[in-house]
């Protein structure tokens, strides 16, 4: 599990807006300090030097989690794709 950062707000789409420490993947499943499961990986957007992420929560209320950390499992990485041999 590794540490993304720590929650900012919520957006008015009700996204969940996190200044990042580090970079996930979209598509990651984001789980709070006590491993339960807050949403996934919608966006990941900024500058390289300041990134931020917006997770797409699926609890009833993302409000609770301004100011605390949150974590992500990340996914394996997916099949690389073969050279055509000739």
């Amino acid at each position: 599990m590794q540490r993304i950062g720590y929650v900012l707000h919520v957006s008015s789409s009700r996204n969940i807006i996190l200044k990042a420490e580090n970079i996930p993947r979209i598509g990651d499943k984001v789980m709070d300090e006590n491993l339960k499961p807050v949403g996934m990986v919608f966006d990941v957007f900024g500058p390289t030097s300041s990134t931020y992420v917006a997770v797409k929560p699926n609890i009833q209320d993302p409000q609770r989690l301004v100011n605390r950390v949150l974590y992500v499992v990340p996914s394996k990485p997916g099949r690389k794709e073969r050279k055509k041999k000739r």
